[in-house]
């Protein structure tokens, strides 16, 4: 995509709600193919993935199945067409039973390293999500996520009193990035001493970080910057008056037009590793506003560092949009969800 068809998309929500209603009732009712990440015990262990995940067997695999749902209950939540209100509402009904919801705590309580933390943090998003709902056909599920709740945060509690690193990496296993959606979650959901924990932890991990080799960033494969997710993390940890030194002394290398700034390049849209730099583009501009949104409120006469990340958010949020709802289906089964997210923040910010 060129600069110049970028500067046409409209990157208002509701120019893409339909499409991304679309996107999230197929997903959320695919069945396969789909990648179980299951790890077999035995010759009779042949459990079919609705079978082991009732809620969440769709979408290609668990994580994106989870997050495809979270997108499903926020569309629902910012209003469809009757038609697609409907279908999507009864969808979330069907999937997130209660008995479905428990098998799937239960799941995560036997295997305790499974979708670490990934998964975890979209689930946690999804169950605040529900809770918070303006629609009652969707917030009368959420008391069935009290289970998967707990087991998430003794989880949780267990993961980070346990590791003495985070993982940096740009994938599924970045630290940072599962913090933060956990993070948002337990402060929604009214879990303190989880909020207390996650807080202290991005704190231990991240506190002292400074001059972030940002160059040495992107790999082939990442849909999320190491840095701009901590530094969105700190963003939600630390009081304003505290986060804007910390983010210019971890923003001190970047400078306009580097790299980190500017959208990817994907040679090959049906690489299912290359497209996820569509994911990492959308993450970026999600990131950039929110940080960009909290040093202008801390510092309004010091808004260098605000300027230069909100000026690249609309340039990275426009990159990859249209493989969010195209025909491939290495992107659509999980982009429109990082996409829609980074549209909430850029809304956010312009208020």
């Amino acid at each position: 995509m060129s600069h110049s068809d970028r500067a046409r998309i409209d990157l208002d929500r509701a120019a893409w709600a339909e499409q991304f209603a679309a996107v999230a009732l197929q997903n959320t009712t695919r069945e396969y193919p789909y990648a179980a990440h299951h790890t077999t015990s035995g010759p009779d262990d042949r459990a079919l993935p609705v079978e082991l995940h009732p809620a969440f067997a769709t979408s290609y695999d668990w994580h994106s199945s989870v997050h495809m749902h979270w997108l499903a209950a926020r569309l629902v939540a910012f209003g469809l067409p009757a038609g697609p209100q409907d279908q999507i509402t009864a969808v979330l009904q069907d999937h997130l039973r209660a008995e479905h919801l428990a098998t799937e705590a239960a799941y995560l309580r036997e295997t305790p390293h499974y979708e670490r933390p990934y998964g975890w943090a979209w689930l946690m998003k999804l169950a605040a999500e529900v809770q918070a709902s303006d629609v009652p056909a969707v917030r009368s599920l959420a008391p069935g996520f009290a289970p998967v709740v707990d087991v998430l945060d003794d989880l949780v509690t267990r993961w980070v009193a346990g590791a003495a690193h985070p993982v940096r990496h740009g994938v599924h296993s970045n630290s940072a990035f599962g913090l933060l959606l956990v993070l948002d979650a337990a402060r929604a959901l009214g879990r303190d001493e989880l909020v207390a924990t996650v807080s202290q932890a991005a704190r231990d991990w991240f506190g002292d970080d400074a001059g972030w080799p940002f160059a040495w960033e992107r790999s082939g494969h990442d849909f999320l910057s190491a840095g701009f997710a901590e530094a969105d993390l700190m963003r939600a940890v630390l009081p304003a008056a505290e986060f804007a030194p910390w983010a210019r002394a971890f923003f001190a290398e970047v400078r306009a037009g580097d790299a980190v700034l500017t959208p990817t390049v994907v040679r090959d849209e049906h690489d299912p590793q290359q497209v996820h730099l569509f994911g990492l583009d959308q993450s970026r501009a999600g990131a950039a506003r929110r940080i960009a949104d909290v040093l202008r409120a801390a510092d309004p006469d010091d808004t260098a560092l605000a300027d230069l990340l909100g000026d690249a958010a609309d340039r990275l949020l426009a990159s990859g949009l249209q493989a969010s709802v195209g025909e491939e289906y290495w992107s659509t089964h999980w982009l429109a969800s990082f996409a829609w997210d980074a549209m909430e923040a850029r809304e956010h910010a312009a208020r």
